[in-house]
């Protein structure tokens, strides 16, 4: 058994790792996607990557079509969407798991058919009913972002086998990151299922005693994926040298600036508030050049001023 477990970390780290091969090679993707592909497998570059949260949510409503084009023209490298699962097995780009707060309509997602879910009207963030709006399916929103941005599935990895086939058929596997609290092995089951995958990166919620095993269990690997998603509520000494092992490890650290708790109160609010060099210059600081977050214009702006982001 300890080999079988040995064998699937070794497995996972190959599929993850900034090493990992043909299945995330850089130049299997074109246009835009293809660079920032390349600056996630570049553990030397110090431009900053901005992850854009739903999309342009403060404008559109979130996870959607319009969000999205609009990231893509603020000159976002990453686009963050969930997704959920139709009663008729269709892919659809939402947060909850019911469709009250963002449409017109109200249900579970699982309960309903794709076909009833696309009468129902989007709703913007001040809960404003759109005129003519609707929920998108994956494919569409891939087919929107195909060679122009890279696309983090945040709420997503249980449906990594449909996911998959849809990324394959439009031909975006390499530009797509799937992320998740799942265990190396079982990543690497997953993954050699297959001959092609979408690239894979492990949350870490490093003050908690589950973060922390999770973090040992890869960093146990030869070879470390490509980065890692660090949350912590306090920056501890702790946090310092968990960021510090990523990076001295050759591994992207991304953190996220949404709200205080994600972050040790270094949030996009604050950033706003006081000045974003007090806030994204700490994270940036400790080594973070992956940013997700909610003001996507602000932070971009900032990361200009400095020279780290084009």
């Amino acid at each position: 058994m300890k080999r079988k477990i040995t064998h699937l970390l070794i497995l996972a780290a190959a599929l993850t790792g900034a090493a990992c091969g043909e299945q995330t090679a850089p130049s299997q993707t074109g246009g835009r996607a293809e660079a920032i592909v390349a600056e996630l497998h570049d553990p030397a570059s110090k431009k900053v990557l901005v992850v854009s949260h739903r999309g342009d949510w403060r404008n559109w409503p979130e996870n959607s079509i319009p969000a999205i084009e609009s990231v893509i023209r603020m000159g976002v490298d990453i686009m963050e969407l969930d997704l959920k699962l139709t009663k008729d097995s269709v892919l659809v780009l939402c947060h909850d798991k019911t469709i009250d707060r963002t449409t017109s309509g109200k249900g579970r997602v699982c309960d309903i058919t794709y076909d009833s879910i696309r009468r129902c009207k989007l709703r913007r963030a001040h809960n404003v009913v759109t005129d003519d709006l609707r929920m998108p399916t994956l494919r569409e929103a891939l087919e929107v972002c195909k060679d122009r941005i890279v696309v983090n599935i945040d709420q997503g990895y249980e449906y990594y086998d449909l996911a998959l086939a849809v990324t394959e058929e439009l031909g975006v596997t390499d530009q797509v990151l799937i992320k998740g609290k799942r265990p190396a092995e079982v990543v690497a089951a997953k993954f050699a299922a297959y001959p092609h995958n979408m690239m894979y990166m492990p949350v870490i919620d490093i003050l908690k005693p589950q973060g922390r095993e999770l973090f040992e269990e890869y960093r146990k690997s030869e070879n470390q994926p490509l980065a890692y998603e660090v949350c912590w509520d306090e920056y501890t000494p702790e946090v310092e040298a968990c960021m510090k092992r990523i990076v001295d490890g050759g591994s992207k650290l991304w953190v996220n600036s949404l709200w205080s708790s994600l972050c040790g109160g270094l949030d996009d609010d604050k950033a706003f508030e006081g000045g974003p060099a007090a806030i994204y210059g700490k994270l940036i600081d400790m080594g973070a050049t992956l940013i997700q977050t909610d003001r996507p214009e602000l932070l971009i702006s900032y990361l200009r001023s400095r020279g780290l982001h084009d």
